[in-house]
């Protein structure tokens, strides 16, 4: 059973699966206000994934108009602020450290086998 804690107002604030310290209150898992919560919780998620993946995408794409801007002199690196300069070396840093492990464990795609053998010739089955 869900245990519930209320704002002063008597709404659900926070929903736990174990009871805390802090008087929860059990209630059904099918209580039509934890269902409400529930969702707009849900929701709420969803929308925040979203601005997250957005920032993400444009962080990319602002790295890549830096590098242009460098590539055709516009300006140079060392004209950036610091914090910048810094920033671009890290993201640089940590994109070069996930290309080298991609290149060890491949593209992830798991619908290649390999097959193993017992030792005998005779193929045993995949791994």
């Amino acid at each position: 059973m869900p245990f519930v804690k209320r704002d002063a107002d008597g709404k659900i604030a926070a929903v736990t699966l174990q009871a805390t310290e802090e008087g929860p209150e059990e209630v059904p898992p099918n209580d039509p206000e934890l269902g409400v919560f529930l969702q707009n919780t849900l929701i709420d998620a969803v929308a925040q994934r979203h601005w997250v993946e957005s920032d993400l995408g444009l962080a990319r794409v602002m790295e890549d108009l830096v590098d242009l801007l460098i590539e055709k002199n516009v300006f140079r690196f060392y004209d950036l602020p610091e914090a910048a300069q810094q920033k671009l070396i890290q993201r640089r840093g940590l994109r070069r450290e996930f290309a080298y492990v991609e290149t060890l464990f491949g593209d992830g795609d798991d619908n290649e086998f390999v097959e193993a053998a017992d030792g005998d010739g005779e193929d045993e089955g995949y791994l």
